[in-house]
């Protein structure tokens, strides 16, 4: 007996995949490293390639996760403090410098020290003494309790330098002298707030001394200049960067001033809030000083995979600082 024909049911056609929303990404430029960051990654790197697994560094060299954690694989420990370091094993002392005691313990216990300091901070740290040399007292525009305001003013005896955050500190100030004054910021401030902070304490000391050249660093400010850049194009602000990290932090602060809706500070694209972003058809993206650009492509890969997405590069400066690493490692490279 024959077999009867098979039933051939009727195809159907495989549902059509719902069409991406189109968005456009402005990408800023400057944006991510700066030479000091790349200098202090590569002196670590560059310790451990000449003295071995583990090298010791005080801080984290650089404020990111990813960095850090990529620099520990390579061999790098991380401590908060001189004292948990073995004495003979070398330590590197983080891009944001350090207080002058800390290199001087170091000497005293005989220990193979490396200072990674930005050198743009070290400006800062030898213009505070130059001013203290001629007597004055130092007013420090900077933020309480970052490494990088510690470790300045930590370069001259307790009380030499006052800390002012805010405009409305500097009322506050009770100096030695209102005629033997000058003033030194952090390096990774926000520069519109900054000249405010400066123009109040050039009005309540007439005879204050600023820098000689701007203290607040070139990436910093081409950072800044680059989301002002972007700012009337977008309905939002990504800025890559660690939460620690003061110069991405100024990066949210400045889109917001420009007119951004929404800024948000993201580690990485796990971090992205989309709720926040639905509906939104421009978005600008830039990376503080010490995040790496991986992470930057990390993140126009995730919006890639939920929107048709269209990438414009907005280039306000060309960066070509280069920092040598210190001498002590240079026979390595």
């Amino acid at each position: 007996m024959p077999l009867p024909d098979p039933i051939v049911l009727p195809q159907k056609d495989p549902p059509m995949p719902m069409p991406k929303p189109d968005l456009t990404l402005y990408l800023a430029a400057p944006r991510g490293f700066c030479a000091g960051v790349d200098r202090a990654i590569r002196i670590v790197e560059l310790a451990i390639e000449k003295w071995g697994a583990p090298v010791y560094v005080r801080h984290e060299i650089v404020h990111n996760k990813f960095v850090v954690d990529a620099l520990r694989a390579k061999g790098a420990v991380f401590v908060e403090e001189l004292d948990d370091c073995p004495v003979d094993r070398p330590v590197i002392f983080s891009a944001h410098g350090v207080p002058k005691s800390v290199p001087a313990a170091a000497e005293a216990r005989a220990m193979i020290a490396v200072d990674a300091t930005c050198p743009l901070v070290t400006k800062v740290h030898n213009e505070a003494q130059r001013h203290s040399d001629a007597g004055l007292q130092m007013v420090m525009i900077g933020h309480a309790g970052h490494p990088e305001t510690i470790g300045t003013m930590g370069q001259l005896p307790e009380g030499e330098v006052l800390l002012v955050e805010t405009a409305a500190d500097v009322a506050k100030l009770v100096v030695r002298d209102p005629a033997k004054l000058a003033y030194i910021t952090q390096t990774t401030l926000s520069v519109d707030d900054t000249a405010g902070i400066v123009a109040a304490l050039q009005t309540q000391f007439p005879a204050i001394i600023g820098p000689h050249k701007e203290d607040i660093c070139y990436a910093t400010t081409n950072r800044q200049a680059a989301v002002k850049a972007i700012a009337g194009k977008i309905d939002a602000l990504l800025v890559i960067g660690a939460p620690n990290s003061s110069n991405s932090k100024r990066l949210v602060e400045v889109g917001r001033t420009a007119g951004c809706g929404y800024a948000q500070l993201v580690q990485r694209a796990t971090d992205i809030d989309w709720r926040a972003l639905e509906g939104i058809r421009a978005v600008g993206v830039t990376a503080g000083a010490s995040a790496p650009e991986v992470l930057v492509n990390e993140v126009i890969d995730a919006f890639r995979t939920r929107f048709d997405t269209s990438v414009e590069l907005v280039e306000t400066a060309q960066e070509h600082v280069e920092f040598k690493v210190p001498r002590i490692l240079r026979e390595a490279v």
